[in-house]
């Protein structure tokens, strides 16, 4: 049973489950019709409860729903349904945040000022499926508010969507998509020319130094050891992978594990031989 705080709209309502005082946005569709405040009302069953956490990356979430019209909860909420039939198991605390940010970016769009994301081609490629639910995200935004949203703001959605996934906020999905945005330029520097980013190499490689950055940070270890084989045929990319280890343990304050070193090179020789062919 649930005591209304608030009615949003006609399809959304602020309410606190009487068993455990806790505060939760209750979405579907005619739900906030003719709503009083503290009128007692039972959930039906094709409604989309969110336990309301207090705060989040951007403040209070009390303050997120005061400011932002309810359209834009219902927008996250069917994002968030869309990376459930693809994810399972999402974190629905993202509500408010995403709900927020979409806001926010539709405003910027209507005023015709831009954020640019430089990032947004390693997002695509770093994470892929969370990518591909926040293309549909861009659909769902079209139909409900008009309003179309470009690459950038499909990859700052995906962030979001990958930071339900996890315990990683999004700001750390952002340094991980630095750090090997670094590592990328750095070996763009060494075959001297820009890799395609849409080269299966260059998926494979971007996918590498994530899984590399994730298995260095969990302390995990992979088990046999290329490096003898690979540093006598791959010298070259051998000795780039050496160094973008190197720098990349620093950058996260842990060691790359030495047997890493070869995997990562074989990645570098594909990019080399994708790029002599053309």
């Amino acid at each position: 049973m649930f005591r209304v705080i608030k009615a949003l709209n006609h399809n959304g309502v602020l309410a606190i489950d009487m068993d455990t005082n806790k505060k939760h946005i209750l979405l579907g569709k005619g739900i906030g019709f003719g709503k009083k405040v503290n009128e007692r009302m039972e959930a039906p069953e094709d409604t989309h409860i969110y336990l309301l956490q207090q705060e989040t990356e951007r403040g209070s979430t009390k303050e997120i729903i005061n400011n932002i019209e309810p359209k834009f909860l219902e927008i996250a909420s069917t994002i968030i349904m869309e990376a459930q039939k693809k994810f399972k198991e999402v974190d629905e605390n993202i509500l408010c945040p995403l709900a927020d940010h979409i806001a926010f970016a539709v405003k910027r769009i209507k005023n015709n000022e831009h954020i640019s994301n430089p990032l947004t081609p390693d997002i695509r490629a770093l994470f892929s499926e969370e990518y591909e639910v926040a293309c549909k995200g861009k659909d769902i935004i079209k139909e409900v508010v008009d309003v179309e949203i470009n690459e950038d703001e499909i990859g700052y959605i995906a962030l979001h969507i990958h930071s339900s996934l996890g315990n990683e906020k999004i700001s750390q999905a952002i340094e991980m998509a630095m750090l090997v945005r670094d590592c990328i330029t750095s070996i763009e520097k060494n075959i001297g020319k820009t890799i395609d980013i849409k080269s299966l190499s260059y998926n494979r490689l971007m996918s590498h130094i994530k899984y590399m950055t994730a298995r260095t940070l969990k302390g995990e270890t992979l088990k046999l050891d290329m490096n003898d084989y690979i540093k006598e045929r791959f010298e070259k990319s051998f000795e780039i992978a050496e160094d973008i280890c190197k720098r990349l343990g620093s950058e996260l304050n842990k060691k790359i594990k030495e047997v890493e070193i070869g995997y990562l090179a074989i990645h570098i020789e594909r990019v080399f031989s994708d790029e002599l062919k053309e």
